[in-house]
């Protein structure tokens, strides 16, 4: 597990900024890391499924709340009230890494 050495929110462009080392650094859109959330609200814990409708997601979703939780993840509380989910470095950095590839 890599631990971020820093972590931005830029509000106004609606972007989670994590720096993981100095020419490593991940640019995710909000709306993309409240797609991805993985509680059980959005993903059915049995089968894995996700039941998140990812278009439901406004693409004007902003971070209200963005709080550690451990040494382990990032807790936020959504513009749209959602706030049950937990985003562990490991599953942040799965997300950048995917968005890298969709970029190439």
């Amino acid at each position: 597990m890599q631990t971020p050495q820093n972590i931005r929110v830029h509000k106004e462009d609606r972007i989670l900024e994590i720096v993981w080392a100095e020419e490593d650094v991940s640019r995710l859109p909000f709306r993309l890391v409240r797609q991805s959330c993985r509680c059980a609200a959005c993903v059915d814990e049995f089968t894995g499924r996700q039941v998140l409708n990812k278009d439901s997601v406004s693409e004007m979703i902003s971070a209200e709340e963005v709080s550690l939780t451990g040494n382990y993840a990032l807790k936020i509380r959504w513009s749209d009230t959602h706030d049950s989910g937990l985003f562990t470095w490991d599953h942040l950095r799965s997300i950048s890494d995917l968005l890298n590839n969709v970029e190439r």
